[in-house]
């Protein structure tokens, strides 16, 4: 007899259903989603609904009304700004540590920007965001350092958001990033910290001055 799969816990379904909603903009800032609807669609109770939603408070990705719901908070110009400048910081500093590269990294990258392309040249843009993350995530985490991985993973979250409407907007920006990741991974196979930290720096200030006429 096969076993049955278990399900993730109840409060977990309910955070990935609301968080993948806001990140590729289902639920689009100022939307106020109700307890009772989130229940009622991922098929749960309302206690687990609040203790999700409690969560997603915490990253920053909505604001709690007592007895009214959950108000998806928009993407600010100032939000764009921290998060290009945190992400600036992590990433620099991940770029300089990652060289010389540990075994496996650019053979990782090299796959990844493989994908990246292919993704790109079928039009599968979202696949290509998810793709794009997880190229900078690897550079990351390559490092060893899991507190920063953790904070890097959140600010991807975001940037994720404020990216989605961008690529749509300007989808000749896609050809810019798969060179730019050439370049990064070009640097890193060469051992050159400095040309890998230049990229780096180029690749994520770039969307500051962009999103900043694009999202309100």
């Amino acid at each position: 007899m096969a076993t049955p799969v278990k399900q993730p816990p109840a409060a977990d379904r309910v955070y990935h259903h609301v968080k993948q909603g806001v990140l590729d903009r289902s639920y689009e800032g100022g939307t106020l989603l109700t307890e009772g609807e989130l229940a009622e669609a991922v098929g749960v109770s309302r206690t687990p609904v609040r203790e999700a939603l409690l969560r997603l408070e915490v990253e920053g990705l909505i604001r709690l009304y007592p007895k009214k719901g959950a108000l998806v908070l928009p993407v600010s110009a100032q939000e764009i700004a921290d998060v290009v400048e945190t992400r600036l910081l992590v990433e620099e500093h991940a770029a300089r540590k990652a060289v010389p590269a540990p075994p496996g990294l650019v053979e990782r990258l090299t796959e990844l920007l493989e994908r990246q392309k292919a993704q790109a040249a079928s039009g599968d843009l979202a696949g290509a965001a998810v793709t794009d993350r997880c190229f900078h995530a690897e550079i990351v985490r390559s490092g060893g350092n899991e507190i920063l991985s953790r904070l890097y993973d959140q600010l991807r979250d975001r940037q994720l958001r404020m990216g989605v409407a961008v690529m749509h907007s300007h989808p000749d920006r896609l050809a810019k990033t798969l060179a730019e990741h050439e370049e990064i991974l070009g640097a890193l196979r060469s051992g050159d910290a400095e040309a890998a930290v230049d990229v780096v720096h180029r690749h994520v200030s770039w969307f500051s001055h962009l999103a900043r006429g694009e999202v309100r």
